[in-house]
């Protein structure tokens, strides 16, 4: 399939990228879009929690009254959980949550995420672009201009640019990432992707 290149500043290039049905018009699959988002938010998490039981807190050791002929329950301890300041019980452990994913169907969900948005006419094409210094502004007016400004936009670069990235860091609606970084997650989590002409080559030579 083919899809019209834009410039910086909104017009038509008079280009067509040509885009890989293998790569964004494929049938997608839900469910490794799923799993591989599952897995991206999982590792994510730095499972540092973690609370004192009853052997781990700093307290008395002194039985809290005779075994019996006392009225009530036998306690042996006042680092108990039922009582204040005692050991939290069944509390969480630290922990790694991270699992791993067959490539194939990471890849799978990759361009199942890239076909969705396809789809939803929500992906633009712009001819490659530089920025002399950091202006914010500048990067602004760049995305008004392609019709991506007030929402979720994913702009994805064929190679690491510095003044873009920092043109957009204030921007928390705008994540710039380069081919190397796209995944799933951030994929889905965009309303509309940006990517400049030439990402779409990177991407087919890596699928051979």
């Amino acid at each position: 399939m083919k899809l019209a290149v834009y410039k910086i500043d909104g017009t038509l290039s008079g280009k067509e990228a040509v885009l890989e049905d293998s790569i964004f018009a494929i049938e997608p699959n839900d469910h490794a879009i799923y799993l591989d988002v599952k897995q991206y938010l999982a590792n994510q998490r730095q499972g540092t929690h973690k609370t004192k039981d009853r052997s781990e807190v700093a307290y008395s050791t002194k039985k809290m009254g005779r075994q019996k002929g006392g009225g009530g329950a036998r306690h042996g301890s006042i680092k108990a959980g039922i009582y204040v300041g005692g050991g939290n019980v069944h509390g969480p452990k630290p922990r790694d949550y991270s699992f791993k994913l067959n490539k194939k169907l990471k890849q799978l969900a990759r361009y199942s995420a890239l076909s969705y948005k396809t789809r939803e006419e929500a992906l633009t094409m712009v001819e490659p672009f530089a920025m002399d210094a950091p202006k914010t502004k500048d990067f602004i007016k760049i995305l008004a201009n392609l019709k991506a400004d007030g929402r979720k936009t994913l702009v994805v670069l064929p190679e690491n640019s510095n003044n873009i990235f920092l043109s957009s860091r204030n921007l928390p609606e705008v994540k710039v990432i380069t081919v190397d970084e796209i995944n799933t997650y951030t994929i889905m989590n965009s309303n509309r992707i940006v990517m400049v002409d030439g990402v779409q080559e990177i991407l087919a030579e890596r699928q051979k």
